[in-house]
């Protein structure tokens, strides 16, 4: 009796599993959920700043208490949008160049938009 689950093209064109897919799984879970416990610290910061004046808002987010929070936010959630983009352009672009394309554009596209909130953040909480 044959225990193997795959189809008869599969072992053909040598097609299996990566052994990636659960780790992938869960660094999406572990990311959206991150993101979302500090969008909410985020949210709530931002509430509180409305209508408020600039050296006031400069103030609060200079505060490592605001900081701290809104950098762990800006590299979970683009790490999430990282994750989410691969598996989108893993499932739904066939030619093997293009897909290759896709995939670093992603990550060099998650990379720049790292670089450029962490460094704004940083900026206003350290300072110029």
């Amino acid at each position: 009796m044959d225990m193997n689950m795959r189809t008869p093209l599969a072992k053909v064109h040598g097609l299996g599993s990566a052994r990636e897919g659960s780790d992938h799984f869960w660094w999406q879970r572990v990311t959206a959920g991150v993101t979302l416990v500090f969008s909410l610290v985020v949210v709530i910061v931002l509430v509180a700043l409305v209508g408020k004046d600039h050296a006031t808002v400069h103030a609060a987010i200079a505060s490592p208490f605001v900081s701290v929070p809104l950098l762990v936010f800006i590299v979970a959630g683009v790490s999430h949008m990282r994750l989410g983009m691969q598996v989108i352009i893993e499932d739904y672009v066939h030619t093997m160049g293009l897909k290759m394309i896709g995939l670093l554009a992603n990550n060099f596209f998650a990379i720049f938009i790292v670089l450029a909130c962490v460094f704004a953040v940083l900026k206003v909480a350290i300072g110029t």
